[in-house]
Order: structure tokens, then sequence, then C-alpha cells
């Protein structure tokens, strides 16, 4: 099982947003501002716990003018484990923000 860092925590948060959407590393890198040396080995370190599933696009890279994508999304499994780690944060810091809100 991969420790949940709060790193390893914004990829499942990004993936958890829209389960239906494969997304390749660099939206993913966008939407929680990681750099690609963090990125990569928590995508890899969640598909080989099953976690999060991958494919490589199918285009032709010569017509297209870029090299094929890899996209992520998460599996059932992985959902779960999203939901469950993003539930226990979110209990977490309730009472942070209440002490915040009534200071």
């Amino acid at each position: 099982m991969p420790r949940i860092t709060r790193e390893t925590e914004k990829v499942l948060a990004a993936l958890f947003a829209d389960l239906a959407t494969w997304r390749y590393g660099l939206q993913v890198a966008n939407e929680t501002g990681l750099r690609s040396g963090t990125l990569y080995p928590i995508l890899a370190r969640l598909e080989d716990a099953g976690w999060v599933e991958s494919q490589w696009e199918k285009i032709d890279e010569s017509a297209a003018g870029r090299r094929a994508r890899r996209y992520y999304r998460l599996t059932a499994e992985g959902e779960q484990v999203a939901r469950a780690t993003l539930n226990e944060t979110q209990a977490q810091l309730a009472p942070l923000r209440l002490g915040l809100s009534s200071a």
C-alpha cells in the first residue's frame, strides 16, 4: 500500500474530481502544482497498488506532431481509497476551520 503523502493526496484528489475522465500527466501536474519528478513516481506507485490505471494514447505521432500521451484514471479500488482519504482529511481540517472562523 502506498504511503499517502500530501502530494499523493493531491494526485488522488485531481483524479477523483472527475472519475469518468482520463487525464494525461501534464493535466494532473497543472491541477496539482506538482513537478514531473514528483508526479510520475506517485502515479507509478498508485498504478502498482492497483489504484490507478493507465493507457497510451493511440495517435499517429507524425501526423499529430507530438508524442503519444499516457492517460490515467482511478480504478474502483482507487476511487474508494481516494474517497476515504479525502474524507479523513476534511474531518481532520474541520476543527481547524471552525477555530479560524470564530477568531
